[in-house]
């Protein structure tokens, strides 16, 4: 990987001991910030489905790729140890004897968000000291990159693989030791088992790669001879040993690929040869997906200006200056990739926002670069404390971004990374349920009757509820609970009379009901979706009965 070859980066007058305790610091914030309240968001529609998934796989250790509408296994495969080993070792409730939680499925994009900003750290002998830093604390407070770590979805552990091929190739290139491709290998393997736009971000990657070789060679041309940066390209398979070496590295690294991708794709060979088949079945059905949330092509660099503005000024920035100063290759190839990877997603219609993940990391490392080169200039000028004033200010904004959007709107569809989310007016309707439940002493055993024909994540909700019926529409029922959506109130009139009387959301007194979005005394599942919460008469009244 000549194309991002080693770059002397100083220490930026840094000692070895604030270094240590600079990058603890920042992996601690991130930490904090994907730990804390980790439940306080209710779980997205996707995030029902998948623990849908997880439930199944968990409690009867069943799994099976369906190439049709749902992304790759690693994500179900890496939570179930969580739950797994909370279970082994007693660390579950008696509400949920399995562990499935939903603390605990989150847990483990937790981890992987985690896991990126050390990456991000690792790449200190390309970005410098400040610059590893500053890429690493940008990631571990991007609004973004907060949020997406809190959901349990594909993407961040996506993006971590991602990221992983990429560190794995430059310690490889540094120190020519061949563990170095197989762990390269292995997060290639993992990022094609995680998600299908694999196929996008792999050929950005080789492209990248490319025309920062070109752009290297052209400028070499122009270079001394005896220069030591032209110098360095020579006797590139010699620095790995020779052809023969590389050539066995690569078929080793090759196997291992493969290996684990069929080992995920298969279910670990309970759903073999189906599951590897339709892991290749997947990319044309994928395409057919397309016209699903359709945008305009810029809606991403909307979306980023908006909650990411930061990192797209600081992005662009050090694109200039990389391509301008030609010194760094790697700033140069990450600024393609960050870029490119913008626009290959442009250019498809379906659009979604924690797509934006994909960006948000590299930026923020060729972001850490901008600011590396910012603070080796004021040292020039003996003046490195003139760092900290624009420093502070890029992090007090980010942080107040984050802040807002994590632990504030972080149902309000009015900020970006909020899509057509489940409400905490949900959690309400959840509660007065288990209410009821405990009222009439019948727990789990308690009927509930879900008519409403959108429901998605409630499944998750109720995975412990042993008479839970989804119909879709209204139907004839004695179970002493029903949920509905409004506009089906003549519907449920006609069909149970005054068999059942309404929760009034409205008369809870509850600060997570907003009155504005929840008309005729609904709870609001997501923008567009309110539910209507029926308990029948004869039952203990709960509070809040019409």
């Amino acid at each position: 990987m000549s194309a991002v070859g080693v770059e002397d980066n100083a220490n930026g007058g840094i000692s070895e001991r604030a270094w240590q305790i600079s990058a603890a610091a920042v992996i601690a914030v991130g930490a904090i910030l994907r730990l804390f309240s980790l439940s306080l968001v209710p779980l997205h529609h996707d995030e029902g489905v998948n623990g849908n998934f997880l439930v199944s796989l968990v409690r009867n250790g069943t799994y099976t790729y369906d190439p049709s509408n749902y992304h790759g296994p690693t994500l179900y495969y890496f939570a179930a140890i969580i739950p797994w080993v909370a279970r082994f070792f007693g660390g579950v409730s008696a509400r949920d004897t399995y562990g499935l939680t939903t603390f605990n499925i989150r847990l483990v994009t937790v981890a992987f968000g985690i896991g990126t900003i050390v990456l991000a750290l690792l790449l200190r002998q390309r970005l410098g000291t400040i610059g590893a830093l500053s890429a690493a604390a940008l990631i571990a407070i991007s609004p973004g990159a907060v949020y997406l770590s809190r959901y349990f979805i594909h993407e961040t552990l996506f993006a971590f693989f991602t990221l992983g091929i990429i560190v794995a190739a430059l310690k490889y290139y540094d120190t020519g030791a061949s563990v170095y491709v197989i762990l390269g290998a292995i997060s290639a393997a993992l990022m094609t088992a995680t998600k299908e736009t694999w196929i996008i971000n792999a050929p950005v990657l080789l492209i990248a790669l490319l025309t920062t070789t070109a752009y290297f060679w052209l400028r070499d041309k122009f270079r001394p001879q005896n220069s030591p940066e032209a110098d360095a390209s020579t006797g590139f398979l010699e620095r790995f040993g020779g052809p023969v070496s590389v050539a066995t590295v690569a078929l080793i690294a090759f196997t291992v690929f493969i290996v684990v991708n069929v080992l995920f794709y298969s279910s670990f060979f309970k759903n073999y040869p189906k599951g590897v088949n339709d892991a290749l079945l997947t990319l044309s059905l994928w395409r057919k997906r397309t016209h699903e949330h359709e945008h305009p092509w810029s809606q991403y660099l909307v979306w980023l200006i908006q909650e990411e503005g930061v990192l797209v000024f600081l992005g662009g920035i050090s694109t200039l200056i990389a391509v301008w100063r030609a010194d760094n290759r790697f700033a140069v190839f990450i600024a393609q990739f960050s870029f490119g990877l913008l626009a290959a997603y442009s250019l498809v219609g379906y659009k979604t926002p924690w797509i934006g993940l994909n960006f948000i990391v590299p930026l923020a490392v060729t972001s850490g670069y901008a600011l590396d080169v910012f603070y080796q200039k004021l040292r020039e000028f003996q003046q490195p404390w003139f760092f900290l004033a624009p420093a502070i200010l890029i992090f007090a904004f980010c942080g107040y971004q984050m802040y807002q959007l994590n632990f504030v709107h972080y149902d309000d569809d009015k900020y970006v990374y909020v899509y057509a989310h489940t409400r905490r007016e949900t959690l309400v309707m959840l509660e007065q349920i288990d209410r009821v439940a405990n009222q009439m002493k019948t727990g789990y055993d308690t009927g509930v009757a879900i008519v409403s024909p959108e429901y998605w994540p409630l499944p998750w909700y109720f995975r412990d509820y042993k008479r839970v019926g989804y119909y879709g529409k209204v139907v004839a029922t004695s179970e002493p609970v029903i949920i509905a959506e409004t506009g089906q109130e003549e519907d449920i009139k006609a069909t149970f009379g005054d068999k059942y009387q309404q929760i009034d959301s409205s008369k809870l007194n509850d600060p997570r009901i907003f009155p504005d979005r929840n008309p005729n005394g609904s709870f609001s599942l997501r923008p567009g979706v309110d539910l209507l919460l029926y308990v029948r008469r004869d039952v203990a009244k709960p509070s809040g009965s019409k």
